[in-house]
């Protein structure tokens, strides 16, 4: 095969290889592919590797792009892909309108009430008191409840029954400790409770079965809006002589609301006030011009008590009392 002597024609691949034009080559009509001549420049050079990267349409290769891939060596068809299952759910529910429609909430289910409490003693002791079903309202425990009256009574100075006196009871939920205010012997009853179905349903009904009602007087507010107004509320009454606390745990910061009730008007010198809080909470030593009287442990519920100084050192010398009795209880015995 002769080539000729003129210059041959030289195109420049991407390969950065000298393809040499066949059609130029005298005798080779017969042979249709290129010559390719490796310059001594490109014999060096890295080979290049062609990336392709594009999102096909409707899963479908343009004629461009095929062409593109195909004058590579490469298969257009690794390169199309199926849109997925949950592509094709979420285009279909654009184009139905299902996508922008909200499903409705399921009905909560109707709350309902069982009788679990009763009153421990005083004029209503052993009646039933209604309480809601679930975690909605958490009764204080009746060893609590006891204890902390037994506590009150002896402090007092009448272990037998409460001094005559007022109560308020915050967060009262079902009214259980209220009403064994006045099953005790106190005179009048504030109950603060924010919830109107538990108002309605609850204590409404245990006031009116245990007779109660009417020296009752039911405040459907939310405590801190309640304290806030105390200089309006306390009238000429005065401080109460009781008062409870006993929130949810979780729903209520008690260096905040010590800090409320202490400086409020509903505090006295010569007042009462019980407060259940739950383990790991720190409560202060003193609730305004008061101190604390006693602090129970009941598993994971705690039981504070804060009162007059007077009352302090008559339930230590009360105690001393006691336990002289007792010595001398004892002494007898062995004597015997």
């Amino acid at each position: 095969m002769a080539v000729s002597s003129s210059p041959i024609p030289q195109i420049l691949s991407p390969l950065h290889m000298n393809i040499i034009n066949s059609n130029n080559i005298s005798g080779s009509s017969s042979l249709n592919l290129p010559l390719i001549n490796a310059s001594s420049k490109s014999s060096h050079r890295r080979p290049f590797i062609i990336v392709s990267s594009y999102k096909p349409r409707n899963g479908l290769v343009s004629d461009e792009k095929k062409e593109f891939l195909e004058r590579y060596g490469l298969n257009p068809d690794d390169f199309s892909s199926e849109p997925s299952p949950k592509t094709r759910r979420r285009k279909g529910a654009e184009k139905t309108g299902r996508g922008n429609q909200v499903s409705p909430e399921e009905p909560k289910p109707p709350r309902t009430t069982h009788k679990l409490l009763q009153v421990l003693g005083g004029t209503a002791r052993r009646k039933k008191l209604l309480s809601p079903k679930g975690m909605d309202v958490r009764p204080m425990m009746e060893v609590v409840k006891g204890a902390a009256f037994d506590i009150l009574q002896v402090a007092g100075g009448c272990p037998a029954a409460l001094r005559p006196g007022r109560w308020l009871d915050l967060y009262s939920g079902t009214g259980s400790v209220g009403i064994e205010a006045i099953s005790r012997g106190c005179s009048e009853v504030h109950f603060v409770e924010m919830d109107p179905w538990v108002v309605s349903e609850v204590l409404r009904p245990n006031l009116i079965w245990t007779g109660f009602l009417d020296v009752s007087v039911i405040h459907t507010v939310r405590v801190e809006k309640f304290l806030e107004r105390a200089e309006q509320l306390v009238g000429k009454d005065g401080a109460f002589d009781y008062i409870s606390v006993t929130p949810p745990y979780m729903a209520v910061d008690y260096s905040v609301l010590m800090g409320q009730i202490s400086q409020s008007a509903f505090v006295g010198e010569d007042t009462f006030v019980v407060v259940e809080y739950p383990l790991r909470t720190d409560m202060q030593d003193s609730c305004g011009c008061l101190v604390k009287i006693a602090d129970r442990r009941f598993g994971r519920t705690h039981l504070a008590i804060y009162g007059p100084g007077w009352a302090q050192k008559k339930r230590k010398s009360d105690k001393s009392f006691r336990t002289v009795a007792e010595k001398v209880r004892l002494q007898v015995e062995s004597e015997n």
